[in-house]
């Protein structure tokens, strides 16, 4: 698979983070003086948001907090599609297949049937929802696109991720895992182009990594209220005892080594992670600038955020690259491009 068009927009609501912590301190009954020091390590210094300020006083369900989702998610997840086919000079009506990734919201009919129809896309392109990957959807949306492409060569295939985690929020949610949270992600969707046979950075081979009884270190919790988040604090010391030893093996397999390796497109899950990647596989501090900026100016935004990387990265032409997302399950998705 050629990845031969990349697009992320963002909703048109830009704030600094310190305004952002000002909000969500009125809503809740968090101390603000405590909620701006979990929001400072965050390392996130603003992020667009699906709604202004003063509009998520007025989420008072799940219900009605799902109903902005699907207006929203349809708006910015066709932006973003139409930008990728036209980066990658595919019209609608060549689309064959379309994979739709989301964690932030529900609905039925699924919304990549009511974007075919925005779009223009032909009435038998293959639809797949994917909801539940989290921050990995990204990368195992990109592998799943690669998997179709290889029997389908002569086809294009879009991959759209939409998530409006600030939707989510939880305003009776004291616990530090929402604390952090609520200062960490951000809202946005991005669309990839995969080709057979067209121009781009090509996808050579991609692994995935399910690690058993890890349930508990992310996820949501589904109460009244929605989705409540699930953040352990063991996360961290989990990923550095295992994703360097399955990256090297990963690598290993085609005869590389990440010394081998100038490029890394990892998804920025926090200021933790992204250090424990960097230390743990002895990379060079500025391998992963691209992530930590796009984590600073906008926030984690799961499933969108590795793809937002890729857009932002500029390879070297010739040379393998190494893209890398984590999400619950506890999962790892690791790819290996060549640019």
């Amino acid at each position: 698979m050629h990845i031969s068009g990349v697009e992320t927009v963002f909703p048109g609501h830009r704030y600094e983070q310190a305004e952002i912590t000002e909000a969500f301190s009125r809503l809740t009954d968090c101390d603000e003086e405590l909620l701006r020091h979990f929001h400072a390590a965050t390392g996130v210094v603003g992020r667009n948001l699906a709604l202004p300020l003063d509009g998520y006083s007025k989420l008072d369900s799940f219900g009605r907090a799902n109903a902005m989702f699907i207006e929203i998610a349809l708006d910015l997840g066709e932006q973003a599609v139409r930008g990728a086919l036209e980066k990658a000079d595919v019209p609608p009506e060549k689309v064959d297949h379309l994979l739709f990734c989301s964690t932030t919201g529900l609905a039925t009919p699924s919304l990549d049937a009511r974007l075919a129809q925005r779009l223009g896309l032909r009435g038998d392109v293959k639809r797949l929802p994917v909801f539940g990957l989290g921050c990995a959807a990204g990368a195992s949306g990109l592998a799943r696109l690669h998997d179709y492409l290889r029997g389908w060569p002569d086809h294009a295939a879009v991959l759209v991720c939409v998530e409006l985690c600030s939707l989510t929020i939880q305003r009776d949610d004291t616990s530090i895992a929402n604390l952090v949270a609520s200062g960490l992600f951000g809202d946005g969707a991005a669309a990839v182009v995969g080709t057979g046979r067209g121009r781009g950075p090509e996808v050579v081979a991609t692994r995935s990594r399910l690690y058993p009884d890890t349930e508990h270190l992310m996820g949501w919790e589904v109460s009244d209220h929605g989705f409540r988040i699930v953040l352990d604090a063991d996360l961290t010391d989990f990923v550095n005892q295992v994703l360097a030893d399955d990256i090297r093996t990963f690598l290993a397999d085609y005869g590389l080594t990440p010394e081998e390796v100038p490029t890394w497109v990892c998804h920025p899950g926090g200021p933790k992670v992204i250090d424990t990647i960097t230390q743990s596989l002895d990379l060079d501090p500025k391998a992963l600038e691209v992530t930590w900026r796009s984590l600073r100016t906008y926030g984690n935004l799961s499933s969108v955020s590795v793809l937002h990387v890729l857009q932002e990265t500029r390879g070297h032409p010739g040379m393998p690259a190494v893209l890398i997302a984590l999400g619950p399950g506890f999962s790892a998705e690791l790819l290996l491009l060549h640019w």
